[in-house]
Protein backbone atom coordinates (compact mmCIF):
# COMPACT_ATOMS: atom_id res chain seq x y z
CA UNK A 1 0.00 0.00 0.00
CA UNK A 2 2.76 2.65 1.00
CA UNK A 3 3.98 2.01 -2.68
CA UNK A 4 1.03 2.42 -4.32
CA UNK A 5 0.06 5.50 -2.80
CA UNK A 6 3.34 7.81 -4.20
CA UNK A 7 2.08 6.81 -7.54
CA UNK A 8 -1.58 7.85 -6.75
CA UNK A 9 -0.21 11.30 -5.58
CA UNK A 10 2.07 11.65 -8.42
CA UNK A 11 -0.46 10.92 -11.53
CA UNK A 12 -2.97 13.51 -9.58
CA UNK A 13 -0.16 16.17 -9.48
CA UNK A 14 0.80 15.15 -13.20
CA UNK A 15 -3.29 15.26 -14.04
CA UNK A 16 -3.80 18.57 -12.21
CA UNK A 17 -0.75 20.62 -13.14
CA UNK A 18 -1.10 19.56 -16.57
CA UNK A 19 -4.47 20.86 -17.01
CA UNK A 20 -3.88 24.46 -15.18
CA UNK A 21 -0.89 24.25 -17.01
CA UNK A 22 -2.48 23.42 -20.55
CA UNK A 23 -5.14 26.15 -19.77
CA UNK A 24 -2.61 28.80 -19.02
CA UNK A 25 -0.89 28.04 -22.13
CA UNK A 26 -3.22 27.42 -24.82
CA UNK A 27 -4.56 30.69 -26.18
CA UNK A 28 -8.03 31.23 -26.75
CA UNK A 29 -9.05 31.90 -30.44
CA UNK A 30 -11.90 33.20 -29.04
CA UNK A 31 -11.03 35.99 -26.96
CA UNK A 32 -10.07 37.86 -29.76
CA UNK A 33 -13.97 37.80 -30.96
CA UNK A 34 -14.82 38.08 -27.23
CA UNK A 35 -12.71 42.01 -27.06
CA UNK A 36 -14.15 42.97 -30.20
CA UNK A 37 -17.70 41.89 -28.56
CA UNK A 38 -17.14 44.02 -25.94
CA UNK A 39 -15.78 46.25 -27.25
CA UNK A 40 -18.68 46.33 -30.14
CA UNK A 41 -20.87 46.40 -27.43
CA UNK A 42 -19.50 48.96 -25.33
CA UNK A 43 -20.06 51.59 -28.54
CA UNK A 44 -23.80 50.02 -28.89
CA UNK A 45 -24.44 50.68 -25.45
CA UNK A 46 -22.57 54.02 -25.38
CA UNK A 47 -24.70 54.90 -28.53
CA UNK A 48 -28.03 54.16 -26.93
CA UNK A 49 -27.37 56.29 -23.61
CA UNK A 50 -26.35 59.14 -26.20
CA UNK A 51 -29.86 58.70 -27.79
CA UNK A 52 -31.87 57.88 -24.72
CA UNK A 53 -30.29 61.23 -23.02
CA UNK A 54 -31.13 63.17 -26.32
CA UNK A 55 -34.37 62.07 -26.22
CA UNK A 56 -35.05 63.06 -22.53
CA UNK A 57 -33.43 66.62 -23.42
CA UNK A 58 -35.54 66.72 -25.93
CA UNK A 59 -38.64 65.68 -23.86
CA UNK A 60 -37.26 68.49 -21.73
CA UNK A 61 -37.30 71.37 -23.95
CA UNK A 62 -40.74 70.21 -25.47
CA UNK A 63 -42.10 70.20 -22.15
CA UNK A 64 -40.99 73.38 -20.78
CA UNK A 65 -41.77 75.27 -23.98
CA UNK A 66 -45.40 73.76 -24.15
CA UNK A 67 -46.00 74.86 -20.04
CA UNK A 68 -44.53 78.47 -21.09
CA UNK A 69 -47.23 78.43 -23.98
CA UNK A 70 -49.68 77.19 -21.83
CA UNK A 71 -48.64 80.11 -18.97
CA UNK A 72 -48.86 82.59 -21.98
CA UNK A 73 -52.35 81.50 -23.35
CA UNK A 74 -53.89 80.14 -20.18
CA UNK A 75 -56.19 83.38 -20.60
CA UNK A 76 -57.33 82.86 -24.52
CA UNK A 77 -60.74 80.89 -23.52
CA UNK A 78 -61.77 83.95 -20.96
CA UNK A 79 -60.98 86.26 -23.84
CA UNK A 80 -62.93 84.76 -25.99
CA UNK A 81 -65.90 85.14 -23.96
CA UNK A 82 -65.16 88.32 -23.00
CA UNK A 83 -65.55 89.67 -26.51
CA UNK A 84 -68.59 89.45 -27.03
CA UNK A 85 -69.30 91.49 -23.79
CA UNK A 86 -66.90 94.12 -24.97
CA UNK A 87 -69.14 94.46 -28.24
CA UNK A 88 -72.04 95.11 -26.28
CA UNK A 89 -70.69 97.70 -23.88
CA UNK A 90 -69.61 99.61 -26.81
CA UNK A 91 -72.72 99.43 -28.51
CA UNK A 92 -74.27 100.29 -25.48
CA UNK A 93 -72.03 103.31 -25.23
CA UNK A 94 -73.19 104.26 -29.05
CA UNK A 95 -76.54 104.47 -28.36
CA UNK A 96 -76.14 105.75 -24.73
CA UNK A 97 -75.27 109.09 -26.47
CA UNK A 98 -78.25 109.18 -28.66
CA UNK A 99 -80.61 108.09 -26.34
CA UNK A 100 -83.08 109.91 -24.21
CA UNK A 101 -85.00 107.29 -22.45
CA UNK A 102 -83.07 106.33 -19.73
CA UNK A 103 -85.36 103.35 -18.73
CA UNK A 104 -83.86 101.88 -22.07
CA UNK A 105 -80.16 102.72 -21.24
CA UNK A 106 -80.73 100.83 -17.92
CA UNK A 107 -82.30 97.71 -19.30
CA UNK A 108 -79.10 97.37 -21.52
CA UNK A 109 -76.79 97.87 -19.17
CA UNK A 110 -78.97 94.79 -17.03
CA UNK A 111 -78.88 92.84 -19.75
CA UNK A 112 -75.06 93.09 -20.33
CA UNK A 113 -73.92 92.92 -16.84
CA UNK A 114 -76.13 89.52 -16.46
CA UNK A 115 -74.81 88.17 -19.60
CA UNK A 116 -71.10 89.14 -18.18
CA UNK A 117 -71.66 87.44 -14.57
CA UNK A 118 -73.08 84.30 -16.59
CA UNK A 119 -70.38 83.92 -18.94
CA UNK A 120 -67.53 83.99 -15.54
CA UNK A 121 -69.70 81.99 -13.88
CA UNK A 122 -69.92 78.82 -17.33
CA UNK A 123 -65.63 79.37 -15.92
CA UNK A 124 -66.10 78.87 -12.61
CA UNK A 125 -66.08 82.23 -11.04
CA UNK A 126 -68.61 82.21 -8.00
CA UNK A 127 -69.46 85.72 -5.79
CA UNK A 128 -69.30 85.13 -2.13
CA UNK A 129 -72.51 86.06 -0.45
CA UNK A 130 -71.57 88.31 3.11
CA UNK A 131 -74.17 90.50 4.18
CA UNK A 132 -76.21 88.67 7.21
CA UNK A 133 -73.24 85.98 7.16
CA UNK A 134 -71.24 85.12 10.80
CA UNK A 135 -67.73 86.72 9.61
CA UNK A 136 -65.05 84.11 8.42
CA UNK A 137 -61.39 84.71 8.53
CA UNK A 138 -61.04 82.76 5.30
CA UNK A 139 -63.47 84.38 2.78
CA UNK A 140 -63.82 87.84 4.38
CA UNK A 141 -61.14 91.04 5.35
CA UNK A 142 -62.60 93.28 7.92
CA UNK A 143 -61.93 96.72 6.43
CA UNK A 144 -63.77 98.01 9.96
CA UNK A 145 -66.56 97.16 12.73
CA UNK A 146 -69.87 99.36 13.06
CA UNK A 147 -72.26 99.02 15.88
CA UNK A 148 -74.77 96.12 15.17
CA UNK A 149 -78.09 97.22 14.49
CA UNK A 150 -80.08 95.00 16.26
CA UNK A 151 -78.31 91.89 18.94
CA UNK A 152 -78.84 89.02 16.66
CA UNK A 153 -76.26 91.06 13.74
CA UNK A 154 -73.39 90.88 16.29
CA UNK A 155 -70.41 89.21 14.39
CA UNK A 156 -71.77 88.86 11.75
CA UNK A 157 -71.27 91.34 8.22
CA UNK A 158 -73.52 93.89 8.22
CA UNK A 159 -72.04 95.89 5.04
CA UNK A 160 -70.04 94.33 1.79
CA UNK A 161 -67.58 97.63 0.37
CA UNK A 162 -66.61 95.36 -2.35
CA UNK A 163 -67.93 91.72 -3.19
CA UNK A 164 -65.26 88.66 -2.93
CA UNK A 165 -64.96 85.93 -5.32
CA UNK A 166 -64.18 82.12 -5.95
CA UNK A 167 -62.82 80.28 -8.63
CA UNK A 168 -63.27 76.90 -8.63
CA UNK A 169 -63.94 76.33 -5.06
CA UNK A 170 -60.69 78.46 -4.36
CA UNK A 171 -60.95 82.41 -2.99
CA UNK A 172 -59.37 85.05 -5.44
CA UNK A 173 -60.53 87.83 -3.77
CA UNK A 174 -61.92 88.23 -0.25
CA UNK A 175 -64.48 90.09 0.32
CA UNK A 176 -64.13 93.30 1.93
CA UNK A 177 -66.62 94.24 4.68
CA UNK A 178 -67.87 95.66 8.01
CA UNK A 179 -68.86 93.86 10.63
CA UNK A 180 -71.42 94.51 13.36
CA UNK A 181 -69.97 94.85 16.76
Amino acid sequence: MSTNEPEIINNQEENTSGNSGEEQIKPDPQSKTNEMTVEEKLSEMTDKYLRLYSEFDNYRKRTTRERVDLLKNAGEDIYKNLLPLLDDIERALRSNEKAKDIKAVNEGLTLIHHKFSQSLKQKGLEPIVAVGQPFNVDLHEAITNSPAPSEDLKGKVIDEVEKGYTLNGKVIRFSKVVVGS
